[in-house]
């Protein structure tokens, strides 16, 4: 019988990322996709025992020709395979000094492919054990230490990176970053806790993701859950959406109709973009949070369900207590527990995962002839642009981009709006550069050192300003993160100046999370 291998994947170029998975899965081997080193290096230490980890030799800049060495550290015991160029013999040489045992060339081909797990598979690695039942073992034991007191850190016990969950209807929950893992880790405390939450974040950022997450997560998981989008619809017709009404109540009201609150009782309701209701809604929407029970329009007799209500909003709620458009006492009964979710911007070492995943779920017609993902020139310019529009606006990109079939001007586009965004912040700055026109690559590069800049700040707060604990998920030496941190003047926000960030712009045009 075949032994079935569990392949860890760490190519850096989609592409060729795509294609080794693409066979392997296809003769039935188990892989897990890492695109970089930290991730590999975090899925290692969080109990994958893979048969057999491809690894690049270098990034695709060559900026770290040593980029394997950590991960080949952290999977010692396991079949590793280089995959070098062909004038990469110095480096080949080097690590099989090391230990490596197998060797790829660029481009990897199919047959090389075929030999390798051939060879692998005749190796005595395996334990006989399923590639599935062993990755099952690991994460079952991740999660029985992370139950057992004294058990390991939240750090430590974190889901696989990339974590994707799936949530029907071709929704997914897809969490690569500290604070959405963080997010993650919240939904999962809420897990048998039946309280309030309120959903706060910038529109499309994926708040309704999030809800059906708690939902998917909670003890209400088999019933209903529902949404009701309470911008959309004008006070008079809200108020029948959620409460219903008799036959009668209103013209055009011809037959009894129960609302979203009794439609949805025992299970989830997400009450959307919560912070448009008026006052006078706002009042009758708090009764039925305190007590369960409200009257349908037209109707005497009350009547009670059980709702576990999720709020979500864009809106800066605690300006709209203080300018007296959204009730304090409503928010207090909202906000039991409170999520904040990131803009994309502020993540965006999830955007290579989120743009795979969006072509892998496209029809297959509009996949046809296009590739499992970005190319280089266009992945780099979406990983500098802001996305403003954060995740929605990234999936009518892909989208459109995937219809068009035309990558350089999908390119062209997302540069153009690099080159207008930076140019506007040039002249918000006070600066000695005399007005002449810098260039493409002089604006692109100060794009990278921004969001440089923005990513290692980032990982510093979510790390307490641990420096190797930082260094070591940025997957870079100790000296180098001092070296970063001091060119960008980097500091914690307690030990900065109010309103202005360690590099002197005003966080109000340049926030550094």
């Amino acid at each position: 019988m075949k032994a079935l291998l569990l392949v860890l994947n760490v190519i850096q170029d989609s592409q060729t990322r795509a294609f080794v998975t693409m066979v392997l899965e296809g003769a039935g081997h188990r892989v897990v996709d890492a695109p970089g080193s930290a991730q590999a290096q975090l899925l290692l230490n969080n109990g994958l025992e893979p048969d057999l980890v491809l690894s690049e030799a270098s990034t695709p800049d060559s900026s770290q020709p040593d980029a394997y060495r950590k991960i080949f550290e952290s999977a010692r015991k396991r079949c590793f395979c280089l995959i070098t160029k062909m004038s990469e013999q110095c480096l080949r040489d080097e690590a099989a000094a090391l230990g490596v045992q197998y060797f790829l060339n660029k481009p990897v081909t199919r047959f090389d492919l075929e030999s390798l797990i051939e060879s692998v598979g005749h190796t005595d690695v395996l334990s006989g054990a399923s590639a599935d039942t062993r990755l099952r073992s690991a994460n079952g034991e991740a999660a029985e230490a992370e139950k057992r007191p004294g058990g390991r850190r939240a750090e430590e016990s974190a889901p696989a990176v990339p974590h994707i969950e799936e949530l029907g209807g071709n929704n997914f929950f897809l969490a690569a970053s500290p604070r959405m893992l963080e997010v993650y880790r919240q939904v999962k405390l809420l897990a048998d806790i039946d309280v309030n939450v309120l959903l706060l974040g910038e529109s499309g950022t994926g708040k309704e993701v999030i809800a059906q997450l708690i939902h998917k997560n909670s003890r209400r998981s088999r019933e209903k859950f529902l949404k009701v989008n309470c911008a959309a619809l004008p006070a008079e017709l809200l108020e029948s959406e959620l409460f219903g009404h008799r036959q009668g109540a209103f013209t055009g009201a011809i037959a009894n109709r129960a609302g979203k609150f009794e439609q949805a009782n025992h299970g989830t309701l997400l009450l959307d973009e919560i912070g448009e209701i008026g006052v006078q809604m706002q009042a009758k929407l708090l009764h039925v949070l305190q007590d369960g029970q409200f009257a349908r329009l037209g109707a005497q007799e009350t009547t009670k369900v059980d709702v576990r209500v999720l709020a979500a909003t864009n809106v800066q709620i605690e300006d709209a207590i203080a300018g007296g458009t959204f009730r304090e006492d409503l928010y207090y009964r909202l906000n039991v527990f409170t999520i904040k979710v990131p803009p994309l911007r502020e993540r965006r070492e999830e955007i290579p995962y989120l743009i795979e995943q969006i072509i892998r779920r496209a029809p297959a017609e509009m996949r046809n002839g296009f590739g499992p993902s970005f190319s280089y020139r266009l992945m780099d310019a979406a990983l500098l642009y802001d996305w403003r529009g954060n995740v929605r606006e990234l999936r009518n990109f892909v989208t459109r981009t995937m219809v068009m079939r035309d990558s350089d001007a999908a390119a062209r586009e997302l540069e153009a709006k690099l080159t207008a965004s930076s140019a506007g912040l040039r002249e918000d700055l006070v600066t000695d550069v005399p007005p002449t026109c810098a260039g493409i690559r002089s604006i692109v590069r100060d794009v990278k050192e921004r969001t440089e800049a923005e990513m290692i700040r980032n990982a510093l707060e979510v790390f307490g300003w641990n420096r190797r604990r930082a260094a070591q998920y940025l997957n870079m030496s100790y000296r180098s993160l001092l070296y970063k941190i001091q060119q960008h003047r980097l500091k914690p926000w307690s030990t900065a100046a109010p309103g202005r960030t360690a590099q002197g712009v005003s966080s109000s045009r340049l926030k550094v999370y």
